[in-house]
């Protein structure tokens, strides 16, 4: 006769686990720039990267990021003629700056640094 012993149990395996990685202790200040006229706005980018160089902080970037368009069309006419219209668009271009390792130099010379009119800047510490 065939013999029919019960097979017996495997041990579990032990679980892999992913290797560990040292969180970033790096403080990031993400500078997120906007405006209407990319002119203005890139001379505003290269003041604010010759700022952040001259207190010997890493910088990464101008990253440009997509422009938003925004479409209106107004009736010429008021009464009769519908096809009578003019379109307008507003373009906002946008840029991106990371300020690596940022010391309080650089954070109070951002704060006092004149930008155009019509450029704004958006500040978050990661």
């Amino acid at each position: 006769m065939a013999d029919t012993t019960t097979p017996t149990p495997k041990a579990p395996r032990a679980k892999k686990s992913a290797p560990k990685v040292a969180p970033e202790t790096h403080a990031k200040l993400r500078l997120r720039v906007r405006g209407y006229d990319h002119k203005v706005l890139d001379q505003s980018v290269k003041q604010i990267i010759d700022t952040a160089l001259r207190f010997d902080a890493q910088v990464v970037g101008p990253v440009p990021l997509p422009t938003d368009f925004k479409k209106f069309s107004v009736l010429s006419s008021t009464f009769i003629f519908k096809n009578a219209q003019e379109q307008f668009e507003i373009r906002t271009h946008k840029r991106v700056i990371d300020i690596l390792n940022p010391n309080p130099k650089i954070v109070d010379a951002l704060t006092n640094l004149s930008l155009p009119s019509g450029v704004s800047v958006d500040v978050k510490m990661m």
